[in-house]
Formats: C-alpha cells, sequence, structure tokens
C-alpha cells in the first residue's frame, strides 16, 4: 500500500545532499536521462539564494556525474514569467564558474539543466520536454556536424553533446497515470507517493528515505513550516489571479459603458445592460467631459 513521503523539493534541500542518499537522486536522473547516472558529488549549496523566500521556493543542487558533467535540478513552485530566461543563466553560471582561469575552452563542462516546475510554463501539451542546441543550414536544411577530428579529440559525436542540455517536467500538468517507469517519478513528484508496483530506478530506496517518520522532530517542525508556507504562496497565487480576473471583468464593464455613453444611452439602460452601479456611471461620464 503506497504512504505519503516527504515532498522531493524539501528532501533535495535537507536529505538528498548526503552522500548516502545519493541512490535516490541518481534514479530519478537514470530515469529521465535514460542512462545509469552515478552523482560523484554536490558541487554547491543554494549560494545564489540570500533570501528564506528564495530558498524555500527555489530549490537548486549542482552535482557532477561519472562523465564529468554538470548536472543541475532546479525545482520552482510558484510562476515566473521569465522562466526560461532564468534556466538559460543557470546553465551558462554553471559553465563559467566551472572552467578554470587558464584552460582551454575545450575543457568545458557539459551542462544537463533539469527544471522540475509546479506551474504551467510556456504552452504546450506534454509534461516532459526536452531542448538541445543544433545548427540548421538555412539553405541545404543540413545540420552541421564534428568532423572526425573533433570527435577524436573532444569524445563527443555531435556538436549538440557540447552545448547545455535542457529539461523541463510541469508537474502539474502530468494527469497521474503511470506509463512507464519515468512517469512513475513523475506521479511521485506531483502527489509525493510510491505505489507498490512502481519499479522505477531509485524509488524503493525514496519509500524509506523520505519516510516522514523518520524525521526527527526539529526536522519534522522544517518540513511543517515549509508546507505551511507553500499553502500561503498557492493561496496569495490564487488571490492576486481572482484580482486580476475580476479587474479585467470591471474594465471590460467599463469600456461597454463608455461606449453606450457614447451613444446616448440613459443610466437605467447602461445599469441594465453592465451591472454597474449609477454612481459609477456617472463617474464614467465626468471622464468622457
Amino acid at each position: 500500500m503506497s504512504k505519503k513521503l516527504i515532498r522531493f523539493d524539501w528532501a533535495v534541500k535537507k536529505l538528498l545532499r548526503n552522500k548516502a542518499n545519493f541512490v535516490v537522486l541518481e534514479g530519478f536522473l537514470s530515469e529521465l536521462l535514460f542512462e545509469d547516472i552515478k552523482i560523484q558529488k554536490i558541487l554547491e549549496s543554494e549560494s545564489n539564494q540570500e533570501t528564506d523566500e528564495d530558498k524555500y521556493n527555489r530549490i537548486d543542487i549542482l552535482t557532477q556525474n561519472s562523465k564529468n558533467e554538470l548536472v543541475i535540478v532546479e525545482i520552482q513552485n510558484t510562476y515566473e514569467i521569465d522562466y526560461f530566461h532564468r534556466m538559460a543563466y543557470g546553465a551558462s553560471k554553471a559553465l563559467t564558474e566551472n572552467l578554470s582561469l587558464g584552460q582551454p575552452y575545450a575543457e568545458i563542462k557539459k551542462v544537463i539543466s533539469i527544471n522540475i516546475v509546479y506551474f504551467d510554463l510556456g504552452q504546450g501539451k506534454d509534461y516532459v520536454y526536452k531542448g538541445v542546441t543544433s545548427f540548421q543550414g538555412l539553405h541545404e536544411k543540413d545540420l552541421l556536424q564534428l568532423s572526425s577530428k573533433q570527435k577524436e579529440t573532444f569524445t563527443k559525436q555531435n556538436v549538440s553533446d557540447i552545448f547545455p542540455e535542457y529539461y523541463i517536467i510541469k508537474v502539474n500538468q502530468f494527469d497521474d497515470v503511470a506509463k512507464d517507469t519515468l512517469d512513475e517519478w513523475v506521479y511521485f513528484l506531483k502527489n509525493s507517493e510510491v505505489k507498490d508496483e512502481f519499479r522505477a530506478k531509485g524509488l524503493s530506496e525514496a519509500k524509506e528515505v523520505l519516510d516522514i517518520m523518520r524525521l526527527d522532530k526539529e526536522q519534522q517542525y522544517g518540513y511543517s513550516r515549509y508546507l505551511d508556507y507553500l499553502h500561503v504562496k498557492a493561496s496569495e497565487a490564487l488571490s492576486l489571479k481572482v484580482e486580476a480576473e475580476d479587474k479585467v471583468r470591471k474594465d471590460e464593464k467599463s469600456m461597454i459603458a463608455k461606449n453606450l455613453i457614447s451613444l446616448g444611452s440613459d443610466n437605467n439602460f447602461i445599469e441594465k445592460a453592465t451591472g454597474l452601479t449609477v454612481e459609477q456611471i456617472e463617474q464614467l461620464r465626468n471622464l468622457k467631459e
């Protein structure tokens, strides 16, 4: 029987940075990237988050795998209109900060940026997206390839293997039907539950490591505060949405009323047509004057 577990975002922040628990994060990365991922080390810990709200709202971790690649895992709970831009910045920052002074450009590490978002980012029907950099000829429509010498020198097969690679998981868009092992992970990310029949890498370990009952009193208090924070942010987002929709409705009514005033309609007719009060209609008449 499945049971409620600690949310993955809080676990990444507090538990999964421990080397003994790498197996959980390794399992997730292996299922997403379709290869056996081993984490060598955690390279940084929220160094770019200065306030408590940043640390609660944005969870990120930078790891290095056995192939000497940099893997960023970033989790964002609330809407950010410029999140795509932040993805680009984060990958660029990781790339430049891990190239030592005097090293040739050939020494830059491959960056894999994994973004788990709990809001509707952009427009699209899927819930998992992958983005790579490729170069297509404007005339011949062919893809630019590495030369044989470049493949041998850099041990890369494609131009895209050099540039950052991006993954986006839109958690809330998942329909809760797990069709494969990656879906099992997405189900966990959305519901904080692991079903008994799930077989994805790392999830059986997650059921143990992320058991709420394993937390000590201080951790339980911190986790409870984090959940309270998420509830507050969700309420704030809902309030802003309702206020925005209400403003749009009021603006539409005002526009209709202004048009009717221009056509010479009386207050009684405008009141019935728009739902505005006579006082509000008179204020609009005064503005017209």
